[in-house]
C-alpha cells in the first residue's frame, strides 16, 4: 500500500511539474493509472484530495487555477519548485534550528523538522545547537485557533479564501472574502493581512474573531500582494499605539488588565472604580467596547461617542 501511494504521487507530481498548462481533475484522472482504478467519482475526488495536500505537505507549490470555461486546472511551475544552491554557514543553521523549535503545534512541528532535513540533504551545514544545552528558556509562540493552518498554507499557496468574521461591535458574524497576504503575531495575537474583496482594500483580521471553517476558493488573486505587508504598523495603529493623544476613562476595579498595563496614570474614584489615562488613536473605541460595562469613557467626546454608538449598534441587533 505504501509503495502503490509513494508511485501515486509521483506520478501526480511530474504531472503537474511536466505540464505547460493547468491540467482538470478529468485531465488527470485519464493520465494516472491509480485514478482510473477508482471505484466512483467521489472515491476519486477524495483520493486526488488526499494526494494533492500531501504533495503541498512535502513542499511541492501547487497552483490553482481557473479557465475561461470556469473549469478549475492544476498545475506546478518548475520555477516555482526549484531549490537554489544552499550556502549557509553554521552560524545560519542554528539560527533555522532555533526557528524551527517556535512551533508548539505538532503538525507545524513535523513541518519544520521536515524542512531541516531537506536543507541539511541540500547541503545545509549540521550545526551545534547551543541553545539545547545551555538555555533553561525555549522560544514558543502559541497557537491555539483553528483557523492558523488553513491560513498558512492559503498564504503560502496563494489562494483566496471566505470565512466568517465577527467585528468587535457585532453581534453576529458577516462572511469575508479574502486574499491572504500574511500571518503576523502581535502581544501574543495573531492577525491575517489580505485583500477583502467586498470592500475592495486591505485589510487585517484578528485570528480569535473568525469563527466557523476557512474556506478555499478557486482562482488567483485580482491584488497585486505588496512587497512589504506592515501588519503590525496597522495593528498597532487600530490599538492607538502611535496615538499622540491621550483619553480618560473610568476603569472597574480589578476588571481591563490590559488597559491597566497601556495606562499612563491610575486614580482612585472609590465605590470600586478608578480613573485611567491612556492613549488614544484610531481604533481605541472599538477596542473599549470589548470590556463593556467595566468601562466608561470620560473624555474626549468623539471618542465617549464612538463607544456609544458602536454599542447602540450591538444593541439594535
Amino acid at each position: 500500500m505504501a509503495i502503490a501511494k509513494a508511485e501515486r504521487l509521483m506520478n501526480l507530481a511530474l504531472c503537474l511539474l511536466g505540464t505547460r498548462r493547468p491540467l482538470s481533475k478529468r485531465e488527470l484522472r485519464g493520465s494516472i493509472e491509480a485514478y482510473l482504478e477508482a471505484g466512483s467519482d467521489d472515491a476519486f475526488n477524495r483520493m486526488f484530495e488526499r494526494d494533492k495536500d500531501d504533495l503541498r505537505e512535502l513542499g511541492l507549490v501547487i497552483e490553482t487555477v481557473e479557465n475561461l470555461d470556469g473549469d478549475t486546472g492544476y498545475l506546478a511551475r518548475r520555477d516555482s519548485n526549484r531549490l537554489p544552491p544552499i550556502t549557509l554557514d553554521a552560524e545560519e543553521a542554528a539560527a533555522l534550528g532555533l526557528a524551527a523549535k517556535v512551533w508548539q503545534q505538532a503538525r507545524l512541528a513535523g513541518a519544520a523538522s521536515g524542512a531541516l532535513q531537506k536543507l541539511r540533504a541540500a547541503g545545509m551545514p549540521e550545526a551545534e545547537d547551543a541553545y539545547e544545552v545551555h538555555s533553561a528558556l525555549e522560544p514558543r509562540i502559541p497557537v491555539h485557533e483553528a483557523a492558523f493552518e488553513p491560513l498558512m498554507l492559503a498564504c503560502r499557496d496563494r489562494r483566496p479564501v471566505t470565512f466568517d468574521y465577527r467585528k468587535a461591535n457585532a453581534a453576529r458574524p458577516e462572511q469575508r472574502q479574502v486574499e491572504p497576504w500574511t500571518l503576523e503575531c502581535w502581544r501574543g495575537h495573531w492577525y491575517l493581512a489580505g485583500w477583502d474583496r467586498e470592500r475592495g482594500a486591505e485589510r487585517v483580521f484578528r485570528l480569535s474573531r473568525i469563527t466557523g471553517k476557512v474556506r478555499s476558493r478557486a482562482g488567483a488573486f485580482t491584488a497585486e500582494v505588496p512587497d512589504v505587508v506592515t501588519v503590525r504598523e496597522t495593528v498597532e495603529s487600530w490599538a492607538g499605539e502611535t496615538a499622540t493623544r491621550t483619553a480618560l476613562i473610568r476603569l472597574r476595579a480589578d476588571s481591563g488588565y490590559p488597559l491597566r498595563a497601556r495606562a499612563i496614570s491610575v486614580r482612585e474614584l472609590g465605590d470600586g472604580w478608578e480613573e485611567l489615562e491612556i492613549p488614544y488613536g484610531h481604533g481605541l473605541d472599538a477596542w473599549l467596547v470589548e470590556f463593556g460595562p467595566d468601562v466608561v469613557v470620560t473624555e474626549p467626546a468623539d471618542l465617549r461617542a464612538g463607544v456609544v454608538d458602536r454599542l447602540r449598534a450591538v444593541a439594535k441587533d
